[in-house]
């Protein structure tokens, strides 16, 4: 099948999909995507063109995110999102990792696990919060610093995993990962206050012109790219690269022409997550998958509830960002892919399984929230 072909069938087929979905049955699109992926994964091997067209819809997925927060806003607000980070790091690492041992996992295999189950996925969150109008709600900033908390933590949990697998890891690659992020975020903020300032008349210049948006695009994804290359994630290069562009006059222009990009790239995303899931009749640790399918729903609804609270929310909303933390994604995925044998079949089960929960469980909320503080009136003076 030649290249234009494909990919007109798989936009076509993404298309027919999602309206189905939304229309018919009112299942959010994203879960529709991976179980598409999940059924056409017999029929195709590793597409690069899939992968490809995904990297860039998350990656302008989160340059557009970062479009939302300046550096000021961001350095702020950190201040008051540190201690939900780390209550995140241990009950969904830490606490992970113990329930694991207990089930007769090696210690390096329960790390891994932890690894798995730590990280909401951002692709999914933020897409929902998008998709549900929820960007102007309270919790959704907190919800937004959570998941930049977990993707600095992330990839240096992964090379930490790497080096456990017998690549070598020494104290220095903590170093060099610190010092690889510090660099990236100093060149940012330089770029935001200094570079762009000083040309922001000849970007007023071009933005009319149709290779503006090229100008767009091509930096989303060339600090992007610049993160992968130092071995960070390519989310925390293009949230930094929108966060560089967020105090430019022409911001409300870049994200119009930027928008319909990555509505078209991004299906891509979930379509090649779902593609790399591998299934099984035969469940490996079933056991363990059951205690940690109902632990990965506290562990994020105690972040969510706690952290909100130290972070300013009201109760409601504290239980509302709980609520809505609970679906696993790409960084799961990544994660699972260090996995051997049975352990990447219960990692691929865990997490089709909590992305549907978690993804469910977002939708409905706002609605649950409500039920549960009328039930237990335990939002009195909230």
């Amino acid at each position: 099948m030649n290249l234009p072909l494909a990919i007109g069938l798989f936009l076509l087929i993404l298309f027919s999909v999602g309206i189905i979905g939304l229309k018919m049955f009112k299942i959010p699109d994203i879960l529709l995507f991976i179980l598409l992926g999940i059924g056409l994964s017999p029929f195709f091997g590793d597409e690069q063109v899939i992968k490809i067209a995904g990297e860039i819809g998350l990656v302008l997925l989160f340059f557009l995110l970062g479009m939302k927060f300046s550096i000021g806003r961001l350095a702020a607000n950190s201040k008051k999102v540190w201690k939900a980070g780390l209550l995140d790091v241990f009950l969904g690492i830490l606490v992970t990792m113990g329930i694991s041992i207990m089930f007769g996992l090696s210690w390096v295999d329960s790390l891994l696990v932890g690894g798995i189950v730590y990280a909401t996925s951002s692709s999914i969150t933020a897409k929902l919060i998008e998709d549900k109008n929820r960007s102007d709600h309270n919790e959704s900033e907190f919800i937004l610093l959570v998941l930049i908390f977990e993707d600095l933590i992330a990839p240096i949990l992964l090379t930490v995993l790497i080096g456990l697998q017998g690549e070598g890891f020494t104290a220095m690659d903590f170093v060099m990962i610190f010092i690889k992020i510090v660099l990236l975020a100093s060149v940012a903020i330089f770029f935001s206050k200094v570079f762009f300032k000083k040309i922001e008349h000849l970007l007023e210049s071009i933005k009319h012109d149709d290779s503006f948006i090229v100008l767009v695009v091509g930096i989303a994804l060339t600090y992007g790219g610049i993160a992968i290359t130092l071995g960070l994630s390519e989310v925390i290069g293009a949230f930094l690269a929108g966060m560089m562009m967020s105090d430019v006059g022409m911001k409300e222009k870049i994200t119009r022409l930027a928008l319909p990009v990555r509505n078209i790239f991004l299906p891509f995303f979930f379509l090649n997550f779902g593609m790399h899931i591998e299934l099984t009749p035969d469940i490996p640790f079933l056991g363990l998958l059951i205690v940690l399918i109902f632990w990965s729903l506290i562990h994020k609804i105690a972040v969510g509830y706690f952290g909100g609270r130290w972070y300013g929310l009201t109760k409601r909303e504290a239980m509302k960002a709980g609520l809505s933390l609970t679906q696993r994604g790409e960084f799961s995925v990544i994660m699972a892919g260090i996995a051997t044998g049975s352990l990447k079949i219960f990692a691929g089960i865990y997490i089709l399984l909590i992305a549907l929960i978690g993804t469910l469980l977002f939708q409905v909320a706002p609605k649950l929230n409500t039920f549960i503080f009328s039930k237990f009136r335990g939002g009195r003076g909230a």
